[in-house]
């Protein structure tokens, strides 16, 4: 018997088709808060870096406004890539995977 407890692996049954498709769907799930994660990382430190040069007890309106504007600008930048990326793949996807960008 296999990992999935299929007896013959030629020809799973629906359960089991089931069960891969929760364990694809929670991998995916488990990718997308790990990359959520990791934005807002890189996002607090590249913002703190940039709007807090001196540390305090607590924030100037200047510094809530430069926090405010870098993270709309780096979450707009985000998005931007984001967006063209996946157009990129599409358009890779069309032309068979060549990933030269040639045809």
């Amino acid at each position: 018997m296999s990992f999935l407890g299929t007896r013959n692996p030629g020809a799973p049954t629906a359960d089991q088709e089931t069960r891969k498709q929760q364990v694809m769907n929670e991998v995916k799930s488990q990718l997308a808060l790990a990359n959520a994660q990791e934005l807002i990382n890189k996002m607090n430190e590249k913002c703190f870096e940039k709007c807090i040069p001196k540390p305090g007890p607590s924030l100037t309106s200047s510094d809530e406004t430069c926090i405010v504007r870098c993270t709309e600008r780096f979450l707009e930048a985000f998005n931007l890539i984001s967006k063209s990326y996946v157009a990129r793949l599409g358009r890779e996807r069309e032309q068979g995977g060549n990933l030269d960008g040639m045809h």
